[in-house]
């Protein structure tokens, strides 16, 4: 299995990416903006077809467009406090119609299942350091403003209070949100992208650790779950993204029932 070439590729995509999302997750799920995530890989699906159609890179649209529609999502949610969960539903509306505008006219309908399913085991070199730059970039932000991205995370009005510039914190969060969902979209597949953004937080977060000894455990996670899929789908021939999506709920579900603490 690692003598093939595409499998050394699909295993250090899968393991940047197994860090890569956890990072963005464990703010995401905290901040109880689980639904960001798709709304932002259906953005980052819009971004794709607007790149066919128009010539040039879908993985540079897709980033450029999913990074549009993060900032847009945050400077609506920042106007509309209230509104949020529906401001993401209407930006995820206003992308999903984008998208099958685009894909029905029959201009943008070249290898659009890759990205809705995710293509793994076709990972590029080039698409290896695209990953590699965007995990390296967000650990540092996340790494350099920590603590200022804690304190916006459990409470954005005592974070006020303390002099922390709440809104510069959450665009460049939203920033970085777009970079990863954009250039793991690639990799896992629109369809798949949430599960490894909530999904091994969500399992972490059972064990009822401090928040940095979570944020690792669910890193471990999502390389379990990754590697393991990826094991999985070569033996039984099947897709990767899926058995990755179906390892992922089996993980979450055995920590909601083989935790004592979380019961």
């Amino acid at each position: 299995m690692l003598s093939y070439p595409f499998m050394q590729n699909a295993l250090m995509a899968g393991a940047m990416i197994a860090v890569l999302c956890p990072i963005i997750g464990i703010f995401l799920v905290l901040r109880r903006y689980s639904m960001m995530g798709d709304t932002l890989a259906h953005s980052s699906l819009a971004g794709i077809a607007i790149g066919i159609v128009i010539g040039i890179s879908p993985t540079i649209s897709s980033v450029i467009f999913t990074t549009l529609a993060a900032l847009l999502v945050e400077f609506l949610r920042d106007r509309f406090k209230r509104y949020a969960e529906i401001l993401m539903s209407v930006v995820m509306t206003l992308s999903v119609g984008i998208a099958i505008i685009l894909v029905s006219s029959g201009q943008a309908n070249t290898n659009i299942n890759q990205y809705l399913f995710g293509s793994i085991l076709t990972v590029t070199r080039q698409d290896l350091l695209l990953v590699l730059g965007v995990t390296i970039v967000t650990a540092i932000a996340v790494l350099y403003y920590y603590n200022e991205l804690i304190y916006t995370t459990f409470d954005e009005d005592g974070a006020h209070i303390i002099s922390i510039k709440v809104k510069r914190i959450n665009y460049i969060f939203a920033l970085l949100m777009g970079l990863a969902i954009s250039v793991s979209i690639r990799i896992t597949g629109v369809l798949v992208i949430s599960s490894l953004i909530v999904l091994p937080v969500a399992s972490a977060m059972q064990f009822k650790k401090g928040f940095t000894k979570t944020l690792f455990l669910s890193i471990f996670i999502g390389l379990l779950d990754i590697m393991l899929g990826l094991v999985f789908s070569y033996i039984l021939d099947s897709a990767p993204g899926g058995t990755i999506a179906i390892m992922s709920v089996i993980t979450m579900l055995s920590s909601l029932l083989l935790n004592p603490s979380s019961k």
